[in-house]
C-alpha cells in the first residue's frame, strides 16, 4: 500500500490498486479531518456511520494513477 493525501484536505490514506476497478483504502486514523464527511455528519444525524466514500479522496486517486504514482498491475 502506497501513501496518498487527498488534494481537497490532506486527509492521508494508504492506497493500493489490485486492478483499474478496484481500490484498496485503508485509513491512517479516523476520517474526522475529512470535510465530506464531516458535512455529512452534520447534515444527517441519524446517517450511517459508514460513509462508501469521498469524492474528492476518490479523484485524487484517479489522478494519483493518472500521472503513475499509483501503480496498477497489468492484467
Amino acid at each position: 500500500m502506497m501513501p496518498l493525501s487527498c488534494r481537497r484536505c490532506g486527509t492521508a490514506v494508504l492506497v493500493k490498486k489490485n486492478s483499474l476497478a478496484q481500490t484498496s483504502v485503508q485509513w491512517n486514523g479516523d476520517s474526522s479531518g475529512c470535510p465530506v464527511f464531516a458535512e455529512r455528519r452534520a447534515s444527517e444525524p441519524g446517517a450511517p456511520a459508514v460513509i462508501p466514500t469521498c469524492p474528492q479522496l476518490r479523484d485524487s486517486i484517479e489522478d494519483a494513477v493518472r500521472s503513475g504514482l499509483l501503480p496498477v498491475p497489468a492484467p
